[in-house]
Order: structure tokens, then sequence, then C-alpha cells
């Protein structure tokens, strides 16, 4: 994992379970949103979002853009 992400503070959604299924975010100092799968916490990939990246993903889910069918 990237060293600028060594002082994350990682956050789960409230409403995930303890199944396994998670991913989390942290909201870095310069803006920029990252997300990874909880499952591998500190060995896995991170995706890394600019804040305009990140916006655009907000207004996706509450536009219902990522629903299910």
């Amino acid at each position: 994992m990237s060293s600028d992400l060594a002082g994350a503070v990682w956050r789960k959604s409230s409403r995930s379970q303890n199944n396994g299924q998670c991913v989390e975010v942290a909201f870095l100092d310069d803006g920029r949103v990252a997300m990874r799968d909880s499952k591998d916490r500190g060995n896995g990939p991170a995706l890394v979002f600019t804040p305009g990246e990140w916006a655009a993903f907000e207004g996706g889910v509450l536009d219902g853009e990522f629903k299910r069918q």
C-alpha cells in the first residue's frame, strides 16, 4: 500500500455487517478519498479519488445510478 495512506483513518459504514463484504473509506488531508476492501486491511490495494471524482460518485449514488435492477 502506498506510504501516503500510512496515517489514513479508515471508516466502515455503521450499516455494515461482520460478514467480510465491506469497503472502508479514508478522507485524506489533501481532499482525496481512499477506498479499500475491509478484508485487505493494510495489505491490499486502495483506490484513491480526487475530490471531483468522489463528488461524482456520491451524486451517482444519490441519483440511483448504481441501483441493482
